[in-house]
């Protein structure tokens, strides 16, 4: 695999770079994330704390823990949840991976375990659960590049695997940005994965040996 942090394929003459979060400012994060859309409010923690602590959660409080989860700004820091994709300079994606336990929804949900019997608390398996792309970037296919480097981050830091659980989506209907958090299925595909399962009609669970 590609190191994270190498170039990929230009956009509009921009090289693509993918960089685990840590290696990027708070600012840039923030960015990302945006103002007013649904990210902003989330701060990524929906997926960790499931929706009975994540619902009530104060908006700083979210904040605060996704700054303490990714570490961003500080370089030398042991871990980090997740990575940040550019656009040249611009900060344009972003993509919430980390061990597969750390996820309380994952953990609680029953379609991510539909027909599968093995260790939840398996800390060598990871998740990639949550893309966002900046308003004014989406259409750019840059999930493909943040799923191809929450892989390599995920290898890089010694996972035996790395899991997805993207939706399916139908030509002329209209998805939501906030459906697609967790991914398109081409994206996973694209960067290796495989499908283990379909729990649902429009729910895919997908898999990468490392």
């Amino acid at each position: 695999m590609t190191p994270a942090g190498a170039p990929r394929a230009p956009r509009d003459g921009a090289p693509v770079r993918v960089v685990r979060a840590n290696e990027a400012s708070w600012e840039d994060l923030q960015t990302v994330l945006g103002r007013a859309d649904y990210a902003h409010h989330c701060q990524c923690q929906r997926q960790v704390w499931a929706d009975a602590a994540w619902f009530p959660m104060p908006f700083e409080e979210r904040s605060f823990h996704l700054r303490r989860q990714t570490n961003a700004g500080d370089d030398a820091a042991p871990s980090t949840s997740g990575v940040i994709a550019y656009l040249g300079d611009e900060p344009v994606g972003w993509c919430e991976v980390g061990p597969r336990a750390g996820f309380r929804r994952v953990l609680n949900s029953p379609v991510a375990w539909k027909g599968r019997a093995e260790d939840k608390g398996d800390p060598t398996v990871w998740a990639a659960v949550c893309f966002v792309v900046r308003l004014g970037y989406r259409g750019r296919h840059l999930t493909y590049d943040l799923a191809r480097g929450a892989a390599e981050h995920a290898a890089a830091a010694g996972a035996r695997a790395i899991e997805g659980y993207p939706m399916t989506t139908r030509p002329g209907t209209e998805v939501t940005w906030g459906e697609l958090n967790v991914g398109p299925v081409s994206a996973f595909l694209a960067a290796g994965f495989r499908e283990v399962s379909r729990p649902t009609p429009r729910r895919v669970v997908v898999r990468l040996d490392l």
